[in-house]
């Protein structure tokens, strides 16, 4: 199809996904851990937000958490959109599509998500794309507060368990409940049922995945983490297998040591599951967070949403049609609001995406001189200097993209990006980063334990401190990544990492020894 063909059919689906979008009645909900975005009453949204933060206050009262309320541009960012089509087109088309109802996209001062309607009673047990949003986040508070490596079947199961939750009338919130999205999958035909040693063998069953999509590894998963969870003699064993795991050992052989003969542990699970299931009532007195902000947004706000979706979802630099056609629906709405900040910085966004340094910079400082401390046209601006100074190699545009990332810094101290970036000014300009930016790429990473990115970045600048141990440390936690279709980027840095500690360690001790 020619360029000019592909762009037309690329906007007519634009416009299909934009325009079930417009209402008058967008609101945005404001708490210490997220911000919503959705089409819904005060009264509802107010209580769907309620819900989140008993949410994450309950998972922190049975699982060792950070305390620590997160910067404003930290928070997980919900969109809550009409239904599961709209969701599966800003997914995008891809063979999985079909079967989305929700997503999450963890990343460094921006992290989303994506989910259709949802219940907005405040008690009773949650609707399915609760359930979705639920899993999630337990993802993101997971990877928050747990910073070793851990299996496939762990972050699975972890999830699951901590997605299955109710929420009383009287506050009360309930955890690790049957998993009843997931129930039927022990016993339907058309899944694949897999087997003990294949949950606990990450490569065996990354192997049959690839032949068998449909398997239960959730449920299986699930099943394994409810049962060790459920007492401390399980929670210890639990510890013990990660911490063999971290020292190296092969994944059954540590499941073994710590778990005992696996066919035995199987037939446990098969009791434990026809069983009562335990689970925790957190009551509400020990629930407690500040006072949620509502607000209904002005007709230009709602407008821009959808372009601000779509950029929140991603663009990826090879789809070029999809991103003109994104940047020419902002720029339509800048024209229409004209002084708007949220509308002028989502354009910024949109032409940043799109490569348009130049009106990217224009869009965001027509932004900033409306509103001064606007977040993410400040970060689009850093964004396209960037790429300005990458492009000219010019020292004088590298100190301009460093000296608008301290000032950015100013105004929001633990947003991480411009941490980020200022570490990478000086690798991109061929220069020896300064400690102060390392230090400051290293607290990113505490800011945003979540992203992928950012730990490869964090851990390819402590190997060239030949600060071996502390990278292994930060690679472990992607040793085993449960969506990752591909190689793993993350595995041969680690071996890498490995290997030259071992090389550092002989030369020390050869040293010692003279």
């Amino acid at each position: 199809m020619h360029l000019k063909a592909l762009l037309k059919a690329l906007l007519i689906g634009t416009a299909l996904l934009l325009s079930p979008l417009s209402f008058a009645a967008w609101r945005e909900a404001k708490s210490e851990h997220f911000v919503i975005y959705a089409d819904e009453s005060e009264r509802n949204l107010r209580a769907f937000s309620e819900k989140l933060e008993r949410y994450h206050q309950a998972m922190t009262i049975i699982f060792p958490s950070r305390t620590s309320t997160p910067s404003p541009s930290n928070r997980l960012t919900i969109y809550v959109v009409s239904n599961d089509r709209q969701v599966r087109k800003l997914f995008g088309n891809t063979a999985a599509s079909d079967f989305v109802s929700g997503f999450y996209i963890p990343r460094a001062g921006s992290s989303s998500a994506f989910i259709p309607s949802v219940n907005s009673k405040s008690s009773g047990a949650v609707s399915e794309s609760e359930m979705i949003l639920m899993h999630e986040y337990a993802h993101h508070f997971m990877f928050e507060n747990l910073n070793s490596m851990v299996p496939p079947w762990f972050v699975e199961g972890f999830a699951e368990y901590f997605a299955a939750v109710t929420f009383e009338r009287n506050g009360n919130v309930i955890l690790g409940g049957p998993d009843n999205l997931r129930a039927h999958e022990f016993v339907n035909p058309d899944i694949r049922q897999i087997g003990i040693e294949e949950l606990l063998d990450s490569a065996t069953h990354a192997a049959q995945r690839r032949k068998s999509f449909y398997d239960n590894f959730y449920v299986r998963s699930w099943s394994l983490f409810h049962y060790l969870y459920s007492d401390e003699a399980g929670k210890g064993k639990m510890v013990d297998y990660l911490n063999r795991l971290n020292r190296g050992e092969n994944e059954l052989d540590a499941a073994r040591a710590a778990f005992g003969d696996l066919a035995a542990l199987d037939q446990t699970l098969g009791r434990y599951l026809r069983g009562q299931i335990l689970s925790w009532r957190i009551p509400s007195t020990a629930l407690s967070f500040a006072p949620i902000a509502i607000r209904e947004l002005n007709p230009a706000e709602a407008a821009s949403l959808a372009v601000r979706m779509q950029s929140k979802r991603g663009v990826d630099p090879n789809e070029t049609a999809k991103a003109a056609a994104i940047a020419q629906e902002a720029r339509e709405l800048a024209v229409k609001y004209p002084n708007e900040p949220e509308v002028l910085a989502a354009l910024a966004e949109a032409e940043s995406d799109a490569g348009n340094d130049a009106a990217a910079i224009a869009a965001a400082d027509k932004a900033l001189a409306l509103n001064p401390t606007h977040i993410n046209a400040l970060i689009q601006k850093g964004y396209a200097l960037t790429r300005s100074a990458n492009a000219s190699g010019n020292a004088e545009d590298w100190a301009k993209v460093r000296t608008h990332f301290l000032n950015v810094n100013k105004i929001e101290a633990d947003h991480p990006i411009p941490l980020i970036y200022f570490y990478l000014s000086y690798v991109n300009q061929g220069m020896a980063p300064t400690q102060n930016a390392i230090d400051g790429l290293e607290w990113a990473l505490q800011l945003a334990p979540y992203d992928a990115s950012l730990r490869l970045t964090t851990a390819r600048a402590q190997m060239a401190q030949r600060h071996y141990q502390q990278a292994i440390q930060t690679l472990s936690v992607l040793a085993f990544n449960p969506h990752n279709d591909g190689d793993n980027p993350a595995l041969a840095l680690l071996e890498t990492a490995k290997q030259a500690l071992a090389e550092q360690t002989a030369t020390l001790e050869n040293a010692a020894e003279k």
